[in-house]
């Protein structure tokens, strides 16, 4: 009987470089840590990785002068509001830097008391002190009077304050409100750069239907080259993030041809069929802060078909406490193995999956590995995963 389920191992890469052959690096890397580690390949082991070096290896990348090119294109008018921004120097400042300079006169529209992904705007206890709900507008000069001294608790920096000296730093005029409206902008605004993430094309609708007049979003940036410039044709600027004071990392755009690429010569060099997936960002929230880390689009651009659907899993812990309360040791283990080797195809809504996490594989997996590989000094942009499809009835 095994005693080891899942097993993840962060796999050590030479450091890599654009136009380097990533799909050769990734291979021969895992290779390496077989030699070394002494694993062996089986079917359904998961190759992941991370969209940083997919990025980076095509060579994906922009420059402020890029973005600010394209908003002069695509707004004209050079006097736009902006709604639902993220609070991020490395997600988002670049973008507002090329906003910025390619614009006369900008009005900043944030979420409160916290952006889309969790990050604070404003301290929270003042709201209620205030007499301010939710559904209120706070103006410039109501921010500044009552929340100019808040401070984001991980990075020490006031947001507000740091984009207001960004966008005048490009001799851009910029205003601030508050609102969790996004109709609310377009008594400042007809032009419109929906900056949300996740909810996007939700906010795109409603300014439209609201009277907007040029209602675009930050997927609809660098959505195509600009001199000759890196773009991402589904996502534009959503998913990319500083490389330089002057440089921005694009979302990959040719993430499904590692995947496949990686996929092909693993079956030729081992004769399993291992899944692969790019990753990014882990769908999941920082406990302390609030935050949630999917400041990417989605967590997985590209993967292979193995890795769609969701979970179909029993609950142990229901099993044991209701349908085989009365067993206990191996008696109560092999009623349970029989459980789960005879369980339908499709246990949505049933009582024995209570508990378990209908989320979609490449959302668990690509948390999984995001957490594995953290974004600082590990040096393990690749993630190789084995046993993750495997269950208690599995020897």
């Amino acid at each position: 009987m095994r005693c080891v389920g899942t097993v993840v191992r962060g796999i050590r890469t030479p450091i890599i470089k654009a136009n380097d052959n990533l799909a050769n690096i990734v291979v021969e890397s895992l290779l390496k840590a077989k030699e070394n580690e002494g694993f062996e390949f089986h079917d359904k082991d998961v190759v992941a990785i991370t969209e940083a070096v997919v990025a980076i290896s095509e060579n994906n990348y922009a420059t402020v002068d890029d973005v600010a090119a394209d908003i002069k294109k695509k707004f004209p008018s050079g006097d736009i509001g902006l709604i639902n921004p993220i609070v991020s120097r490395n997600r988002f400042s670049l973008f507002l830097k090329g906003i910025a300079r390619g614009c006369k006169h900008i009005t900043i529209q944030l979420s409160f008391p916290s952006d889309e992904v969790g990050n604070d705007v404003l301290d929270e206890e003042l709201l209620s002190a205030n007499n301010i709900t939710l559904g209120d507008v706070i103006t410039e000069e109501t921010y500044d009077k009552l929340f100019k001294n808040f401070l984001h608790p991980f990075t020490g920096i006031n947001y507000v304050n740091f984009y207001r000296d960004l966008v005048k730093s490009e001799n851009c005029e910029v205003d601030f409100v508050l609102s969790n409206d996004p109709k609310t902008i377009l008594n400042y605004s007809k032009d419109v750069l929906v900056c949300s993430i996740h909810k996007r094309e939700k906010d795109k609708k409603a300014l439209k239907n609201a009277g907007g007049n040029i209602i675009l979003g930050l997927d609809d940036i660098l959505n195509e080259p600009v001199n000759g410039s890196g773009f991402n044709p589904k996502y534009g600027l959503l998913g990319g993030n500083k490389a330089t004071e002057e440089k921005i990392k694009l979302f990959p755009k040719e993430g499904q041809k590692v995947v496949d690429t990686v996929y092909t010569m693993l079956k030729e060099k081992t004769g399993k069929n291992i899944e692969v997936m790019v990753y990014g960002d882990g769908g999941f929230k920082d406990p302390v802060g609030g935050i949630w880390e999917l400041a990417d689009p989605v967590v997985s651009p590209a993967h292979t078909k193995g890795l769609e659907g969701t979970p179909n899993e029993l609950k142990l812990k229901y099993l044991s406490d209701n349908k085989f309360d009365k067993l206990h040791g191996d008696e109560l283990k092999q009623a349970i193995i029989d459980e789960i080797k005879n369980k339908p195809q499709d246990l949505k809504g049933t009582m024995q999956t209570q508990g378990t996490t209908p989320r979609r594989l490449t959302d668990l997996i690509g948390s999984l590995c995001d957490l594995t590989s953290g974004s600082g000094d590990k040096g393990t942009p690749v993630v190789f995963i084995q046993g993750y499809f495997d269950n208690l009835a599995n020897d």
